[in-house]
């Protein structure tokens, strides 16, 4: 028996590949991990398309009852679909090394994901560095660990896949405190909410490593669906955009080449003020010290 972790793509119940729908049709249980992603088409569209019940795995089975998923592998063919690629997220090779600790067989089946389509903007994908996460900014957590990603990908003239945060089923902890189980309604960080934050980061550490008024950046909505939207500028004018619907990522420029920047002129900003010459401003110190 197997344990099919299939990639769904990016658009919707159509972009399965045909080996992948033909391991959903024989298996005897179908989860859909909805916790790291979601697709733009709901779970009935899917099962109506697939001709198959499915399981929804939200963040507390994925988290902590992911035995769920791949336990009954051992003995009946289970799918897990994934959107992208299975290999994408760390939550599903967790997942594949636990159902092979139990002596269960498991097959990857992979499809297009955000890292390979963040392509489309014209970015050749070898000229990519660390890829980030952007995380949400509250009032009392505003981590900037992706900084220095950012710092060792612009210094080395790479460019930075920025994944943005999404919120699904989080605790509502004002009600779990007065015993209520209640949860959040979903929140998909925005292009405009991530370059808001780029821009305190680098205020908050001040190495100069990208400049809000002349880095180009380049911010991408709904990738791989018929109304993706792909907007090109520096970090002040990508803020004032709208790019609809989520999901949205965002990718901060490194050193761009000739091909890169003539697929690029169609997305940019009219009147952009972005500096082809812009650079980090300071070298690290091992750099720094090279006469």
């Amino acid at each position: 028996m197997v344990l099919y972790i299939i990639g769904l793509g990016l658009g919707d119940e159509k972009d399965i590949t045909v080996r992948g729908l033909e391991a959903v049709k024989k298996s005897d249980k179908v989860f859909l991990e909805a916790y790291t992603s979601v697709l733009c088409v709901g779970k009935e569209r899917l099962e109506a398309f697939y001709e198959k019940e499915i399981i929804i795995a939200d963040r507390n089975m994925v988290e902590s009852e992911a035995e769920q998923i791949y336990e009954p592998s051992v003995d009946q063919d289970v799918a897990l679909l994934v959107v992208g690629d299975p290999v994408c997220a760390t939550t599903h090779t967790d997942i594949m090394i636990r159902a092979k600790e139990i002596g269960a067989k498991v097959e990857l089946i992979h499809n297009a994901s955000i890292m390979g389509a963040a392509g489309s903007c014209g970015l050749q994908l070898y000229n990519f560095g660390h890829t980030v996460s952007i995380p949400y900014f509250d009032d009392k957590w505003r981590p900037t660990s992706f900084y220095p990603k950012i710092k060792y990908n612009r210094e080395g003239a790479m460019h930075t896949l920025c994944l943005l945060d999404i919120k699904v089923k989080e605790p509502d902890f004002d009600a779990m405190m007065k015993g209520q189980t209640k949860f959040l309604p979903p929140r998909f960080m925005s292009v405009n909410t991530a370059a808001e934050q780029l821009i305190e980061a680098e205020e908050t550490h001040g190495e100069g490593i990208y400049d809000a008024t002349k880095t180009l950046c380049v911010g991408l909505a709904r990738l791989g669906q018929p109304d993706q939207k792909i907007i090109a500028g520096t970090l002040k004018e990508l803020v004032e955009q709208d790019f609809g619907e989520p999901l949205h990522s965002l990718i901060v420029c490194g050193e761009c080449h000739d091909l890169e920047l003539e697929v690029l002129k169609e997305f940019l900003v009219e009147g952009s003020t972005y500096s082809l010459n812009d650079k980090p401003t300071q070298e690290s110190g091992e750099n720094d010290e090279e006469s």
